[in-house]
């Protein structure tokens, strides 16, 4: 359901933040999602997965990348202040969760 074409159009001033930061940093946006969730706790590992090898490189390279007190601060104030539309998950799949 988030990924639909109308709550695209409404998620996309998240795609736009991660765009802008990513080139303030000289990085991809992937890397900076990846570099974001790196920098939450030392316990949470972001999984990604690819099967390509260049997507595998780039998601490696966001161990490089740098996310200052500033930067963090920014993303979440950032996106504090954008209501994401649409449901994670289908009905369906959110069923089976948890289960």
């Amino acid at each position: 359901p988030r990924l639909s074409s109308e709550n695209r159009k409404a998620n996309q001033a998240v795609v736009d933040l991660v765009a802008a930061v990513a080139a303030r940093k000289r990085a991809t946006p992937a890397q900076i999602a990846l570099a974001w969730v790196l920098a939450q706790k030392p316990w949470i590992v972001p999984i990604p997965g690819t099967t390509k090898r260049t997507r595998l490189e780039e998601n490696l390279g966001a161990e490089a990348v740098e996310l200052a007190p500033d930067d963090l601060r920014e993303i979440d104030e950032a996106t504090s202040r954008i209501e994401i539309q649409g449901a994670r998950y289908s009905e369906g799949a959110q069923k089976m969760i948890d289960r």
